[in-house]
Protein backbone atom coordinates (compact mmCIF):
# COMPACT_ATOMS: atom_id res chain seq x y z
CA UNK A 1 0.00 0.00 0.00
CA UNK A 2 1.27 3.44 -0.99
CA UNK A 3 -0.36 5.29 1.41
CA UNK A 4 -0.75 5.03 5.03
CA UNK A 5 -4.09 3.17 5.19
CA UNK A 6 -6.88 5.14 6.97
CA UNK A 7 -8.08 1.78 8.53
CA UNK A 8 -6.32 -0.97 10.19
CA UNK A 9 -7.91 -4.07 10.09
CA UNK A 10 -6.76 -6.71 12.96
CA UNK A 11 -7.35 -10.32 11.90
CA UNK A 12 -8.27 -12.04 8.56
CA UNK A 13 -11.20 -14.25 9.50
CA UNK A 14 -14.69 -13.73 7.84
CA UNK A 15 -15.31 -10.29 10.09
CA UNK A 16 -12.38 -8.62 9.06
CA UNK A 17 -12.33 -10.13 5.24
CA UNK A 18 -16.11 -8.70 5.26
CA UNK A 19 -15.27 -5.34 6.64
CA UNK A 20 -11.98 -4.84 4.30
CA UNK A 21 -14.02 -5.56 1.09
CA UNK A 22 -16.87 -3.11 2.73
CA UNK A 23 -14.51 -0.33 3.33
CA UNK A 24 -13.14 -0.84 0.47
CA UNK A 25 -15.91 -0.26 -1.83
CA UNK A 26 -16.50 2.87 0.27
CA UNK A 27 -12.56 3.97 -1.42
CA UNK A 28 -11.15 3.54 1.61
CA UNK A 29 -7.33 2.77 2.26
CA UNK A 30 -7.46 -0.65 4.74
CA UNK A 31 -4.95 -2.92 5.63
CA UNK A 32 -5.37 -6.42 7.27
CA UNK A 33 -3.04 -7.73 9.11
CA UNK A 34 -3.41 -11.58 8.29
CA UNK A 35 -2.07 -13.20 11.82
CA UNK A 36 -2.47 -16.75 10.57
CA UNK A 37 -5.26 -19.15 10.00
CA UNK A 38 -8.60 -18.12 11.48
CA UNK A 39 -10.60 -20.13 13.80
CA UNK A 40 -12.72 -20.67 10.02
CA UNK A 41 -10.13 -23.12 9.48
CA UNK A 42 -11.23 -25.92 11.55
CA UNK A 43 -14.86 -25.62 9.39
CA UNK A 44 -14.36 -29.26 7.59
CA UNK A 45 -17.36 -28.38 6.42
CA UNK A 46 -20.33 -25.91 6.70
CA UNK A 47 -24.02 -26.66 5.72
CA UNK A 48 -25.42 -23.44 7.42
CA UNK A 49 -23.66 -21.00 5.50
CA UNK A 50 -26.07 -19.07 3.57
CA UNK A 51 -26.00 -19.04 -0.44
CA UNK A 52 -24.51 -22.61 0.22
CA UNK A 53 -27.07 -25.51 0.50
CA UNK A 54 -24.61 -28.02 -0.33
CA UNK A 55 -22.33 -27.15 2.49
CA UNK A 56 -18.85 -25.31 1.96
CA UNK A 57 -15.33 -25.31 3.88
CA UNK A 58 -13.77 -23.17 6.32
CA UNK A 59 -10.94 -22.86 3.86
CA UNK A 60 -13.37 -22.33 0.62
CA UNK A 61 -15.02 -19.78 2.50
CA UNK A 62 -12.01 -17.98 3.68
CA UNK A 63 -10.56 -17.50 0.33
CA UNK A 64 -13.53 -16.28 -1.39
CA UNK A 65 -14.03 -13.92 0.70
CA UNK A 66 -10.29 -12.91 0.35
CA UNK A 67 -10.10 -13.01 -2.71
CA UNK A 68 -13.36 -10.58 -2.62
CA UNK A 69 -11.39 -8.00 -0.43
CA UNK A 70 -8.43 -8.04 -2.73
CA UNK A 71 -10.90 -7.57 -6.03
CA UNK A 72 -11.78 -3.98 -4.78
CA UNK A 73 -8.21 -2.90 -3.45
CA UNK A 74 -8.27 -4.18 0.32
CA UNK A 75 -4.06 -4.90 1.36
CA UNK A 76 -3.64 -7.86 2.80
CA UNK A 77 -0.32 -8.54 4.64
CA UNK A 78 0.73 -10.99 6.54
CA UNK A 79 2.32 -10.41 10.81
CA UNK A 80 1.15 -9.96 13.94
CA UNK A 81 0.29 -6.30 15.29
CA UNK A 82 2.56 -6.68 17.90
CA UNK A 83 1.67 -3.07 19.94
CA UNK A 84 -1.48 -0.72 19.62
CA UNK A 85 -0.86 2.73 21.48
CA UNK A 86 -3.26 5.20 21.12
CA UNK A 87 -2.62 8.77 20.57
CA UNK A 88 -4.33 11.43 22.14
CA UNK A 89 -8.05 11.68 21.54
CA UNK A 90 -7.40 10.53 18.14
CA UNK A 91 -5.43 8.24 15.96
CA UNK A 92 -3.39 4.89 16.86
CA UNK A 93 -0.16 4.10 16.54
CA UNK A 94 0.15 0.50 15.90
CA UNK A 95 3.82 -2.07 15.44
CA UNK A 96 3.32 -4.56 12.09
CA UNK A 97 6.56 -6.29 10.76
CA UNK A 98 8.65 -4.14 12.20
CA UNK A 99 7.26 -0.58 11.52
CA UNK A 100 4.93 2.17 12.88
CA UNK A 101 1.73 2.68 11.22
CA UNK A 102 -0.34 5.72 12.48
CA UNK A 103 -4.12 4.89 11.41
CA UNK A 104 -7.29 7.37 12.41
CA UNK A 105 -9.05 4.01 12.97
CA UNK A 106 -8.70 0.50 13.82
CA UNK A 107 -11.16 -2.45 13.62
CA UNK A 108 -10.39 -5.40 15.98
CA UNK A 109 -11.42 -8.78 14.15
CA UNK A 110 -8.40 -11.27 16.01
CA UNK A 111 -11.59 -13.84 17.12
CA UNK A 112 -11.40 -16.51 19.70
CA UNK A 113 -8.84 -19.47 20.29
CA UNK A 114 -10.59 -22.67 21.15
CA UNK A 115 -9.55 -25.12 24.10
CA UNK A 116 -9.13 -28.26 22.01
CA UNK A 117 -9.05 -31.76 24.24
CA UNK A 118 -5.47 -33.01 24.98
CA UNK A 119 -6.05 -36.26 22.72
CA UNK A 120 -3.21 -37.28 20.27
CA UNK A 121 -4.85 -37.08 16.47
CA UNK A 122 -7.47 -34.54 17.65
CA UNK A 123 -5.98 -31.99 14.81
CA UNK A 124 -6.89 -34.71 12.50
CA UNK A 125 -10.70 -35.76 14.04
CA UNK A 126 -11.63 -32.21 13.85
CA UNK A 127 -10.47 -32.15 10.04
CA UNK A 128 -13.00 -35.33 9.69
CA UNK A 129 -15.88 -34.07 11.69
CA UNK A 130 -15.39 -36.84 14.48
CA UNK A 131 -14.51 -34.04 16.86
CA UNK A 132 -16.70 -30.79 16.45
CA UNK A 133 -16.63 -27.46 18.31
CA UNK A 134 -19.50 -25.95 17.35
CA UNK A 135 -23.03 -27.38 18.21
CA UNK A 136 -25.26 -24.79 16.38
CA UNK A 137 -22.88 -24.72 13.51
CA UNK A 138 -23.26 -28.41 12.82
CA UNK A 139 -25.62 -30.63 15.67
CA UNK A 140 -28.15 -31.51 13.09
CA UNK A 141 -25.27 -33.42 11.24
CA UNK A 142 -25.19 -35.50 14.37
CA UNK A 143 -28.95 -36.17 14.38
CA UNK A 144 -29.51 -39.49 16.05
CA UNK A 145 -25.98 -40.62 16.29
CA UNK A 146 -24.74 -41.62 19.41
CA UNK A 147 -22.87 -38.16 20.72
CA UNK A 148 -20.80 -36.98 23.51
CA UNK A 149 -19.36 -34.02 25.06
CA UNK A 150 -16.34 -33.53 26.60
CA UNK A 151 -16.54 -31.06 30.01
CA UNK A 152 -14.47 -29.94 32.77
CA UNK A 153 -17.98 -27.61 34.64
CA UNK A 154 -21.38 -26.69 33.67
CA UNK A 155 -20.41 -25.43 30.16
CA UNK A 156 -20.72 -29.26 29.39
CA UNK A 157 -24.32 -29.72 31.02
CA UNK A 158 -25.37 -27.12 28.66
CA UNK A 159 -24.17 -28.11 25.53
CA UNK A 160 -25.32 -31.59 26.35
CA UNK A 161 -28.88 -30.13 26.88
CA UNK A 162 -28.58 -28.35 23.39
CA UNK A 163 -27.75 -31.56 21.77
CA UNK A 164 -30.18 -33.97 23.79
CA UNK A 165 -32.81 -32.46 21.03
CA UNK A 166 -30.94 -33.97 18.37
CA UNK A 167 -30.77 -37.30 20.03
CA UNK A 168 -31.31 -39.82 22.59
CA UNK A 169 -27.75 -41.10 22.87
CA UNK A 170 -25.92 -38.07 24.69
CA UNK A 171 -23.19 -38.65 26.76
CA UNK A 172 -21.15 -35.81 29.26
CA UNK A 173 -17.83 -37.18 29.64
CA UNK A 174 -16.73 -35.19 32.39
CA UNK A 175 -12.69 -35.02 32.72
CA UNK A 176 -12.44 -32.53 35.63
CA UNK A 177 -12.66 -33.46 39.45
CA UNK A 178 -16.29 -34.51 40.27
CA UNK A 179 -17.03 -31.42 42.78
CA UNK A 180 -16.35 -29.45 39.22
CA UNK A 181 -20.21 -30.86 38.72
CA UNK A 182 -23.09 -29.74 41.49
CA UNK A 183 -25.84 -31.57 42.50
CA UNK A 184 -28.03 -29.59 40.33
CA UNK A 185 -26.07 -29.99 36.73
CA UNK A 186 -26.12 -34.03 38.20
CA UNK A 187 -30.21 -33.76 38.46
CA UNK A 188 -30.58 -31.94 34.98
CA UNK A 189 -28.47 -34.43 33.81
CA UNK A 190 -30.30 -37.13 35.06
CA UNK A 191 -33.90 -35.24 34.46
CA UNK A 192 -33.05 -34.83 30.54
CA UNK A 193 -31.45 -38.04 30.11
CA UNK A 194 -27.98 -37.64 29.48
CA UNK A 195 -25.93 -40.10 30.37
CA UNK A 196 -22.82 -39.13 32.45
CA UNK A 197 -18.74 -40.60 32.45
CA UNK A 198 -16.79 -39.51 34.76
CA UNK A 199 -13.11 -40.35 33.48
CA UNK A 200 -8.89 -38.80 32.58
CA UNK A 201 -9.16 -37.27 29.48
CA UNK A 202 -6.19 -40.19 29.07
CA UNK A 203 -8.92 -42.18 29.04
CA UNK A 204 -10.36 -41.05 25.99
CA UNK A 205 -9.08 -42.30 22.51
CA UNK A 206 -9.72 -41.73 18.84
CA UNK A 207 -9.42 -45.06 16.51
CA UNK A 208 -10.76 -45.57 13.20
CA UNK A 209 -13.63 -43.53 12.52
CA UNK A 210 -14.80 -43.90 16.23
CA UNK A 211 -13.93 -41.83 19.55
CA UNK A 212 -13.96 -43.97 22.76
CA UNK A 213 -14.18 -43.06 26.24
CA UNK A 214 -12.72 -45.47 28.87
CA UNK A 215 -15.36 -44.90 32.10
CA UNK A 216 -14.55 -46.03 35.66
CA UNK A 217 -15.00 -49.91 35.82
CA UNK A 218 -13.10 -50.42 32.68
CA UNK A 219 -16.34 -50.13 30.49
CA UNK A 220 -15.48 -48.82 27.18
CA UNK A 221 -17.72 -46.41 25.26
CA UNK A 222 -17.61 -45.73 21.62
CA UNK A 223 -18.91 -42.44 20.07
CA UNK A 224 -20.08 -41.08 16.57
CA UNK A 225 -19.43 -37.85 17.60
CA UNK A 226 -17.55 -35.45 20.17
CA UNK A 227 -18.34 -32.35 21.14
CA UNK A 228 -15.61 -30.12 23.09
CA UNK A 229 -17.42 -27.63 25.29
CA UNK A 230 -14.06 -26.90 27.25
CA UNK A 231 -14.38 -23.08 26.10
CA UNK A 232 -12.16 -20.64 24.22
CA UNK A 233 -9.30 -17.70 24.49
CA UNK A 234 -10.88 -14.02 23.41
CA UNK A 235 -7.62 -12.55 21.64
CA UNK A 236 -8.18 -8.99 23.29
CA UNK A 237 -4.95 -8.37 24.33
CA UNK A 238 -4.42 -5.12 22.05
CA UNK A 239 -7.99 -4.36 23.00
CA UNK A 240 -6.73 -4.44 27.11
CA UNK A 241 -4.00 -2.49 26.29
CA UNK A 242 -6.01 0.51 25.30
CA UNK A 243 -8.13 0.07 27.83
CA UNK A 244 -11.45 -1.29 26.10
CA UNK A 245 -14.44 -2.61 28.38
CA UNK A 246 -14.67 -6.54 27.79
CA UNK A 247 -16.84 -8.35 29.84
CA UNK A 248 -16.00 -11.73 32.64
CA UNK A 249 -15.60 -14.07 29.54
CA UNK A 250 -12.70 -11.18 28.50
CA UNK A 251 -14.55 -10.56 25.22
CA UNK A 252 -15.30 -7.18 24.12
CA UNK A 253 -18.19 -5.25 24.96
CA UNK A 254 -19.57 -2.85 21.75
CA UNK A 255 -22.69 -0.63 21.18
CA UNK A 256 -24.97 -0.69 18.51
CA UNK A 257 -22.55 0.31 16.30
CA UNK A 258 -19.72 -2.23 17.20
CA UNK A 259 -17.80 0.98 18.91
CA UNK A 260 -16.03 -0.01 21.72
CA UNK A 261 -15.60 2.12 24.82
CA UNK A 262 -12.10 3.45 22.99
CA UNK A 263 -13.25 6.42 20.31
CA UNK A 264 -11.98 5.12 16.84
CA UNK A 265 -11.82 1.29 17.85
CA UNK A 266 -13.90 -1.30 16.91
CA UNK A 267 -14.40 -4.96 16.69
CA UNK A 268 -16.80 -8.03 14.94
CA UNK A 269 -16.50 -11.57 15.16
CA UNK A 270 -16.05 -14.18 17.97
CA UNK A 271 -13.71 -11.57 19.94
CA UNK A 272 -17.27 -9.53 20.66
CA UNK A 273 -19.62 -10.62 22.99
CA UNK A 274 -21.81 -12.88 21.59
CA UNK A 275 -22.98 -15.53 19.36
CA UNK A 276 -20.03 -17.56 17.47
CA UNK A 277 -21.36 -17.64 14.15
CA UNK A 278 -19.90 -16.44 10.70
CA UNK A 279 -23.53 -14.89 9.78
CA UNK A 280 -23.39 -12.71 13.10
CA UNK A 281 -19.49 -11.96 12.18
CA UNK A 282 -19.72 -10.63 8.79
CA UNK A 283 -23.62 -8.65 10.11
CA UNK A 284 -21.43 -7.06 12.54
CA UNK A 285 -18.40 -6.32 9.77
CA UNK A 286 -20.89 -4.30 7.67
CA UNK A 287 -21.98 -2.59 10.65
CA UNK A 288 -18.82 -1.47 11.59
CA UNK A 289 -17.65 -0.98 8.48
CA UNK A 290 -20.13 1.62 7.48
CA UNK A 291 -19.80 3.72 11.13
CA UNK A 292 -15.97 3.47 10.47
CA UNK A 293 -16.56 5.15 7.38
CA UNK A 294 -19.41 7.69 8.40
CA UNK A 295 -16.67 8.60 11.21
CA UNK A 296 -13.93 9.21 8.77
CA UNK A 297 -16.37 11.72 6.81
CA UNK A 298 -17.22 13.55 9.78
CA UNK A 299 -13.69 14.14 10.34
CA UNK A 300 -12.92 15.05 6.60
CA UNK A 301 -15.90 17.83 7.49
CA UNK A 302 -18.91 15.71 5.37
CA UNK A 303 -21.53 15.11 8.10
CA UNK A 304 -23.84 13.36 5.55
CA UNK A 305 -24.41 9.89 6.83
CA UNK A 306 -25.17 6.58 5.39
Amino acid sequence: MSDNPEVLIIGAGPAGLTAATYLARFHRRVLVADGGEPRACWIPVSHNMPGFPKGITGEAILTRMREQAEEYGAAIESGEVTVLRRLGDHDFEAELNGRTLRIPAVLLATGVVDHHPDLPGVERGIARGLIRICPICDAFEATDQAIAVIGEDDKGVREAAFLRSYSDRVTLIHVAEPEALSAADRAELVRLGVALVETSIDDVTIENDRVTALGWGGQATPFDTVYSALGTHPLAELAHGVGAECGEDGRLEVGLRQTTSVPGLYAAGDVVRGLNQIAVATAEAAVAATAIHNCLREREGLTAKV
